[in-house]
């Protein structure tokens, strides 16, 4: 199939343009055509709204009247060209559960540019709007379901402080694509500051393009790790403060009970994003070992590999920056810093859930015997977290305890918690606990209900999740069910690599 060419706009675009004037950088564009493949997405039928993040919408100073505009309907969807867009979709490798893929890319997104924000640059994508160069045997579409969960998530996640890309809107069309099922389609239009991935430079490394590589890697030290520059060795300077981001990264994800599923190369952010919404989850009842990803036969993305596996693939990013870094060992060194980063980081996460607002030497070994108490009684990982926030020594046993079947082991870990929680200001403890300890997450139940409504074309649950969501660390009393243990059915959900 033939891919069209950037256009330039016309007089319809310009009224676009007049409604909404977006001031647009481009910088990825430039770095030359071996990088992507310009090309246009590929329109939907009768587009509908399915729901816009207003929030994000004003943080990025977009004019309101536009936003709710039949045109941004159509622009959004990639029914119609932005003014000042260049888009197009990048070119990229990768690792797929441990094993060389070779050449991926943007297979169903479309980068439309990115725009110059007073908060720095901001890419913008289209996500399901059609077959690009690098879809291999795809059609290039997203379905509903998945965008509405991507869409979700990763909202959730900016709430919850995790680094993340996000998500504007998300539109929907009746066009049908096959899945294991007949299903509609959506376009979800997420940002980040880059969308550049490991397989970025895996797939210039491993093509022996070491210009390109080169040319890649000056581009995000200049644009994103300018400190980088002044270093003996800018290259292992790098990959040192990618390792350390994504070490903060997973600590993140392991405090607050996430699982990726899908923790390929390529699906890594550069700068330490969550990327990727996928086959996701929230910890339920809390299994060191859940998988949450059906595709996943081996187990090799389960919620306690998570750490190990990031750390495999950031040995893959030094791999691919080893011709620029030159010495094996200097690579390797720096690596190094993720084995201490990670666990003080995760600790530290630790600490702040459990109240404990100073540092005691036997604060890891109190850590260490939560997580296994909560494994041993499968105890549910957010309700009991945010039941703990209201625990003090002389009351909020009775909420928590309720929780354990082993009620003696209960008793034991609670006499050692108040013991360490005497040494603690209460008052500080209590605020630190609640701004620490999420009340709302995006269980797959709670999503998978507003995905049945919005396939009948019923939206407001997506909007009251997205409302929710925004702030997970608030009561929201009208919203209590969306905080509850899950229903037995949730068990049965299965969530793949399928979208």
């Amino acid at each position: 199939m033939t891919f069209a060419i950037h256009a330039t706009p016309d007089l319809r675009e310009a009224e676009v343009s007049a409604e909404a004037p977006l001031a647009w950088r481009n910088r990825f564009a430039r770095l030359g055509t071996a990088f992507y493949t310009r090309l246009q997405p590929q329109p939907l039928p009768d587009p509908f709204w399915v729901s816009r993040n207003q929030a994000l919408a004003r943080e990025m100073g977009l004019d309101a009247q536009w936003f709710e505009s039949s045109m941004a309907l159509e622009a959004l969807t990639g029914n119609r060209t932005l003014p000042g867009s260049d888009p197009l979709a990048s070119v990229y490798s990768g690792h797929q559960f441990g094993q060389w893929a070779g050449q991926l890319g943007d297979g169903r997104a479309i980068l439309l540019g990115e725009l110059d924000l007073p908060a720095g640059g901001l890419e913008i994508q289209l996500k399901g709007a059609g077959r690009t160069p690098y879809s291999r045997m795809g059609d290039g579409r997203a379905v509903l379901r998945s965008s509405i969960r991507e869409y979700l998530c990763s909202e959730a996640m900016h709430a919850l402080g995790i680094p993340t890309t996000r998500a504007l809107c998300v539109t929907g069309s009746d066009a049908k694509v096959r899945r294991e099922e007949i299903e509609t389609t959506a376009v979800v239009t997420r940002t980040a500051p880059s969308f550049i991935r490991f397989g970025h430079f895996e797939h210039f490394s491993y093509n022996d393009q070491h210009d390109e590589l080169k040319t890649l890697a000056d581009y995000v030290i200049d644009n994103f790790y300018p400190a980088c520059r002044d270093a003996n060795q800018p290259y292992a300077a790098l990959l040192q403060a990618v390792s350390e981001r994504t070490a903060h990264l997973m600590a993140a994800w392991q405090a607050v009970g996430f699982c990726h599923g899908v923790m390929n190369t390529d699906n890594m952010s550069i700068l330490g994003l969550t990327i990727d919404y996928g086959p996701f989850q929230f910890l339920d009842a809390f299994d060191p070992g859940h998988i949450c990803n059906h595709s996943d036969t081996e187990g090799r993305y389960a919620y306690n590999k998570q750490p190990n596996i990031a750390y495999w693939n950031l040995f893959c990013l030094g791999q691919a920056l080893l011709p620029l870094i030159g010495e094996q060992e200097q690579a390797l060194a720096a690596l190094e810093s993720y084995k201490t980063v990670f666990p003080a980081a995760l600790e530290a996460r630790m600490r702040a859930k459990l109240g404990l607002t100073d540092v005691q030497p036997d604060d890891k070994a109190l850590v260490e015997s939560t997580f296994k108490l909560l494994a041993s009684n499968k105890v549910d990982y957010t309700i009991f977290w945010r039941r703990l926030s209201g625990f003090t020594p002389q009351r909020g046993h009775e909420a928590v305890r309720d929780l354990f079947f082993d009620r003696e082991s209960f008793n034991a870990w609670a006499l050692h918690y108040s013991e360490r929680l005497a040494q603690v200001d209460t008052g500080l403890r209590a605020d630190l606990m609640l701004k620490s300890n999420p009340k709302y997450v995006l269980r797959n139940h709670v999503g998978e209900q507003a995905i049945r409504a919005a396939k009948l074309n019923d939206f407001a649950g997506v909007n009251t999740l997205l409302a929710v969501l925004q702030s997970p660390f608030e009561e929201h009393p009208a919203h209590n069910d969306l905080a509850g243990f899950p229903p037995d059915w949730a068990a049965s959900i299965e969530i793949s690599c399928s979208s």
